[in-house]
C-alpha cells in the first residue's frame, strides 16, 4: 500500500473517532434547535425526567449555565503572580460541572460506577439525583429552577445557611437561569418536544 494511502486511512480513522459532542450545539437560545441537532440530548433529558422528576427545561437551563452544553467544560486555571499556573479553580467537569467528591458520591449511591461527566445521559442523571437530594434536604420543588440552581451552586448546606444571599452575581445568574428555563419550556411546547 502506498505511503500516502496509509496516511489518508490513518487520518480518516482518527477523524472518525470524534463526535463525542464536546462542542456545543449551534443555537443555544433555541431549545427546539438543540433538540433537532442533538436528539440524544432529548432522550437523556426525558430519561432523567422519568426517573427523577426534574423537568426537561430545568435540566437544559442548568446545563446551559454550567457548561454551555460543552461535555469537556472545566473551570479556568488560577495563577500566582498573574503568570504561574496553580491548578484549576475547582474539580468541576463536564456538562453538569459536578465536583469530584459529589460525582463519586453519586456513583456510589446510584451504583453507576462507570458513569462519566462528559456523557450527557450520565450528567443529566447526576443532576436529577442531586436535585432530588435538594428537594429532600432543602424543600425546593424540582420545577423551581432558580432555587434548585442556587442549591446546586452553593451545596445543600451552603444554601441552608443562605450563603447565596451575599452574592449578587449568583442571584442574577439564578434569575437568568429561571428565565431561560421558562423560555426553553415555551419553545419545547411550541415545537412539541415536551
Amino acid at each position: 500500500m502506498s505511503r500516502i494511502l496509509c496516511v489518508m486511512i490513518l487520518a480518516l480513522s482518527v477523524a472518525s473517532c470524534g463526535g463525542g459532542y464536546s462542542t456545543p450545539p449551534r443555537n443555544l437560545d433555541d431549545a427546539c434547535s438543540i433538540a433537532t441537532e442533538r436528539p440524544q440530548y432529548v432522550k437523556a433529558f426525558r430519561a432523567t425526567e422519568r426517573r427523577w422528576g426534574v423537568p426537561v427545561a430545568v435540566q437544559m437551563a442548568t446545563i446551559y449555565h454550567e457548561s454551555r452544553f460543552r461535555g469537556d467544560a472545566r473551570t479556568p486555571y488560577r495563577y500566582a503572580l498573574g503568570i504561574i499556573p496553580m491548578g484549576r479553580q475547582s474539580s468541576a467537569y463536564g456538562y453538569s460541572q459536578a465536583l469530584d467528591g459529589t460525582w463519586d458520591e453519586y456513583r456510589r449511591e446510584t451504583g453507576r460506577r462507570s458513569a462519566k461527566r462528559d456523557k450527557i445521559r450520565d450528567a443529566t442523571d447526576f443532576m436529577g439525583w442531586y436535585m432530588n437530594k435538594t428537594r429532600e434536604k432543602n424543600g425546593i420543588d424540582l420545577s423551581d429552577a432558580r432555587n434548585q440552581y442556587l442549591a446546586y451552586h452553593e451545596g445543600h448546606t451552603g444554601y441552608a445557611r443562605g450563603s447565596h444571599n451575599g452574592k449578587a452575581w449568583l442571584l442574577r445568574t439564578a434569575g437568568d437561569l429561571q428565565a431561560r428555563a421558562v423560555l426553553y419550556e415555551t419553545q419545547l411546547r411550541a415545537c412539541r418536544r415536551l
